[in-house]
């Protein structure tokens, strides 16, 4: 079960509403609940206000493992089946890749908002999102196909180890906050956010899943739908702090807070709790007399809390620990003494070595290094009286001098062009796969040696339709103004489109939200990007939409075909 929590689209917990208490479900292997009471329990429970048996449950589709869905999405295990409907672990036969699929009867009384729901969903595009891919009504039957991810990891796994390091809980609430907002600024809402709806790639970014989408599968919904999901998002950072749920009732694994002493702040319930994050959560969860004490604003909404956070001090991911070198052993070795064993009890004396410059060596040595000495003072002093008669010489003629001081005086030569230094980076991922995440540091470690590279495709120079591009993001520290993007490739040849864009963070939206601020396509193996739109920002995306044609590369392991590999990245402004 705990490989399956992991890639899948996990609707049917019952825990996450306010107060999010209810308990989460159980399935076995063949998706069957143990405890169906458990499974099904009340809308009520849930806190959306609908009375226990307010609706008809429709009797959940009889499907087996092996079926098909339009001739295409072979069914392998379901995951949960309460409710009446079932979520599933699929392959799309046609595209040969894994999916989730969430099915009920065309006769379920939320099918139409389920379908509105994830139509919508698709129609935002943003990658900080799992992806809904198709939302069909066939027969009998309505079902939603979403992105399955095997490589990522619920925060519900992540918390059972222990509480996030604050570098990692502030990425975190950083990302989903910003993720959110971009949401709601489409009319969407998410109102089941909870650790089994978050997930963390194997490249380090934050995925959301379930949007809109859970909550039409169970029937929620909230007048407040900002605030319930800016409260969420404040119980996520919460429990990535303290590794407990900020409400009395234990849910997702963690024990709840005592009973009787209300919402008290992280950095009291456990010690070393970063103080800025602490206060954070509190402004989110927003409670009676939590956050007076500080005098801080409540955040009722994401893009308060995007604010917020965006007013805290950057914090620094922890420095690596290198492990100190052993000292100096002597060896037993000395000079005289080799093959030949020391005889048993008997010390071998050390020989102390000759006093320094004592030796016939050192002694002719010294001699050597006063001649030049001595050498060195005459030619100085020969070159000293030349200047100064070579100076009487030319009495107090000083036209010349003083023509050449006016003119460079009155000469506006341009400041040279300062190099940004990349603090950090991330690869970029709009659609599908990472390409190479760990060689990232790669491209700024000052070598051309080593490098970044992309997967090699059948046809391009165009990545699209494949991909709309590949990209790293590079932080540069601070908000800055770039002038030039230069950037060292490994191959030439067709042509290679490299554009840079201005974004909001490491993990940025779509593409089509950020601004471009310059592009070049080039045939050799260097791209210059000049930047023809001035915008200061911290992080800068560099961009690419086509690759060229290039052979094998045994040394890349990389086959012929199109690719490109980005050996140095650098900026100046």
């Amino acid at each position: 079960m705990a490989e399956r929590s992991t890639a899948a689209v996990d609707v049917a917990d019952n825990s996450g509403d306010k107060p999010l208490t209810a308990k989460a479900d159980q399935s076995t292997a063949d998706g069957v609940a143990k405890n169906p009471e458990r499974d099904t329990d009340s809308d009520e429970a849930q806190g959306n206000g609908m009375a226990a048996g307010a609706e008809k449950q429709a009797a959940p589709p009889e499907l087996h493992s092996g079926h098909k869905l339009a001739r295409r999405y072979r069914l392998e295990e379901c995951v949960t089946r309460l409710d009446g409907f079932s979520s599933w672990r699929a392959v799309d036969e046609k595209l040969r890749r894994a999916v989730g699929v969430h099915i009920l009867p065309a006769d379920h009384p939320r099918t139409r908002a389920v379908l509105a729901a994830a139509r919508s969903a698709a129609l935002l595009g943003d990658p900080r999102f799992v992806q809904v891919l198709d939302a069909v009504e066939e027969n009998d039957l309505v079902y939603v196909v979403h992105e399955w991810l095997p490589d990522a990891t619920e925060l519900t796994a992540l918390l059972a180890a222990g509480p996030l390091e604050p570098h990692d809980a502030y990425q975190m609430v950083s990302q989903i906050a910003s993720a959110m907002a971009a949401a709601h600024r489409e009319g969407l809402a998410h109102l089941r956010l909870n650790p089994n709806a978050v997930l963390r790639t194997s490249t380090g970014q934050w995925r959301i899943r379930g949007l809109a989408v859970n909550a039409a599968l169970r029937g929620i919904s909230s007048d407040t739908p900002q605030r319930t999901d800016t409260e969420a998002i404040g119980a996520l950072l919460y429990a990535a702090l303290t590794q407990r749920w900020p409400y009395e009732s234990d849910a997702y694994g963690l024990a709840g807070l005592p009973k009787d002493v209300g919402l008290i702040a992280p950095d009291q319930v456990r010690a070393g709790v970063h103080r800025g994050l602490s206060e954070l959560a509190m402004r989110a969860l927003v409670n009676d007399g939590a956050t007076a004490s500080r005098h801080e604003s409540a955040c009722t909404t994401p893009e308060e809390l995007v604010k917020a956070i965006g007013e805290m001090p950057r914090i620094r991911p922890p420095e690596p620990a290198f492990t100190a070198p052993p000292e100096y052993q002597r060896t037993t070795y000395q000079q005289g003494t080799y093959g030949r064993p020391t005889p048993p009890g008997v010390a071998q004396p050390l020989q102390a070595p000759p006093p320094p410059l004592q030796s016939r060596t050192g002694k002719a040595l010294k001699w050597a290094v006063s001649a030049l000495l001595i050498a060195a003072l005459g030619l100085g002093s020969w070159q000293l009286a030349d200047a100064l008669m070579n100076q009487g010489d030319s009495g107090g003629d000083t036209t010349n001098t003083q023509t050449t001081d006016d003119g460079d005086k009155n000469s506006a030569s341009p400041a040279p062009a300062a190099a940004i230094k990349i603090q950090d980076a991330q690869e970029y991922v709009a659609k599908g796969d990472a390409q190479h995440p760990n060689d990232v540091s790669k491209t700024y470690d000052g070598s051309t040696s080593t490098y970044w590279r992309t997967n090699t495709f059948v046809s391009g120079p165009e990545l699209a339709p494949y991909k709309p591009g590949v990209g790293i993001v590079y932080d540069l520290g601070s908000a800055k103004e770039v002038t030039t993007g230069t950037i060292s490739l490994r191959y030439s040849g067709d042509h290679t489109t490299v554009a840079l864009y201005a974004a909001d963070s490491l993990n940025p939206g779509s593409v089509s939200s950020m601004t471009q601020i310059g592009s070049v396509t080039t045939t050799g193996n260097t791209a210059t990007v000049k930047v023809s739109k001035k915008v200061k920002s911290q992080y800068v995306l560099m961009w690419i939409t086509a690759v060229p044609n290039s052979g094998a590369d045994p040394d890349a392991y990389a086959q012929a075909g199109y690719k490109q590999a980005v050996t140095e990245v650098k900026f100046t402004g």
